[in-house]
């Protein structure tokens, strides 16, 4: 058995304010690694730190960039434990997609018909949370209680098979990351 990280964020950006203003969930960004260091984190988000277009797919380090500016916010991280073969097709898919990276864009309209439930699936098109979903749906590392564009990072926090092995602010995170692993070791 392998572990699949799932790590739930919420920023004080204008846009996850705006996301936690018309949702009210507590997370307003999820990401994805393979890794109980969290690295790399895949996702699809903002491909500057200042700025929220232009997004898509792409590596979140812990250590600088947008984290290292915004390492005081609240996270939670979850782990998903799976079959060897599972883990490998999910990381091959976040791999190879990230290495294909010009042929996805953000999907800025997703998202927006995402509060509403209106499904809007198009074709190499993601925001945060659809991605993490479809990764997870074609690997069947998990079923999803909706489509991969109506999940939303907070539906992560309501799935059962998901295990929460962290809860807090992200620098408590990365200090436990890295002094101490112990929390997140397989058994």
């Amino acid at each position: 058995m392998k572990s699949i990280y799932i790590l739930l964020t919420k920023s004080d950006t204008v846009v996850s304010k705006a996301i936690h203003l018309v949702t009210a969930d507590q997370y307003s960004h999820v990401s994805i690694s393979f890794d109980k260091t969290l690295q790399p984190l895949y996702s699809f988000s903002r491909k500057y730190i200042y700025l929220p277009l232009p997004a898509g797919i792409c590596h979140e380090p812990l250590s600088e960039g947008f984290y290292k500016k915004y390492h005081y916010i609240p996270c939670a991280l979850y782990e998903l434990k799976v079959e060897d073969e599972i883990y490998n097709t999910a990381k091959q898919i976040a791999e190879n997609m990230l290495k294909e990276s010009q042929a996805y864009k953000f999907n800025v309209l997703g998202l927006i018909l995402c509060k509403f439930n209106i499904p809007y699936d198009r074709k190499n098109y993601y925001f945060c949370s659809e991605f993490v979903s479809e990764v997870l749906l074609k690997s069947q590392a998990l079923y999803l209680p909706k489509l991969p564009c109506l999940m939303r990072p907070a539906d992560y926090a309501n799935i059962a098979i998901l295990e929460c092995v962290f809860k807090g602010r992200l620098e408590q995170l990365i200090n436990q990351l890295k002094f101490n692993y112990s929390f997140l070791e397989v058994s």
